[in-house]
């Protein structure tokens, strides 16, 4: 009988030492600390990838994760944004490039966007001489100065 007794208690406490480990094991708050893997170019590079596929809203957050520590990121957000058609955002975030950057690219595109919208060709036609002066040497940019100055000299005149 002393034996069962003994027994008994071993078992009881077996029992509560498990269950207090499993529910402690369950139950403690966990702190994990999440480190970004990528580069900022990397998330570019992906950002690119993923719009090449027609994956804008997938893009659009690699560009995002990118635009932290990477100015540059602000003009391929603004990319996407004037092909959906919401030129106010990518207005926006050409001017923020540009300010930060004075990248050619995103000189060019505003004043295409301008174009397009047929609103401040002034400024249009000033942000493409800009990115054609920013990059020497260079034709990419010259059509877009030539339409634009195109357009700009067909307006009429007030």
């Amino acid at each position: 009988m002393e034996k069962n007794r003994v027994l008994v208690s071993y078992h009881k406490t077996f029992v509560i030492i498990l269950f207090v480990l499993l529910v402690s094991s369950c139950s403690l708050p966990r702190i994990i600390v999440l480190r970004d893997p990528l580069t900022p170019e990397e998330h570019i590079n992906l950002g690119v990838a993923y719009e090449r596929k027609g994956e804008y809203a997938a893009a659009l957050e690699e560009y995002e994760a990118a635009s932290k520590t990477m100015p540059v990121a602000s003009f391929y957000m603004a990319n996407i944004y004037f092909h959906k058609g919401e030129y106010g955002k990518a207005e926006k975030l050409y001017e923020k490039t540009i300010a930060h950057t004075q990248d050619p690219r995103a000189c060019n595109n505003l004043a295409w966007l301008y174009y397009t919208t047929g609103k401040h060709m002034e400024k249009a036609a000033e942000l493409a001489r800009k990115a054609v002066s920013l990059s020497p040497g260079s034709d990419d940019f010259l059509d877009t100065l030539s339409r634009v100055t195109e357009k700009l000299n067909e307006a009429p005149t007030r």
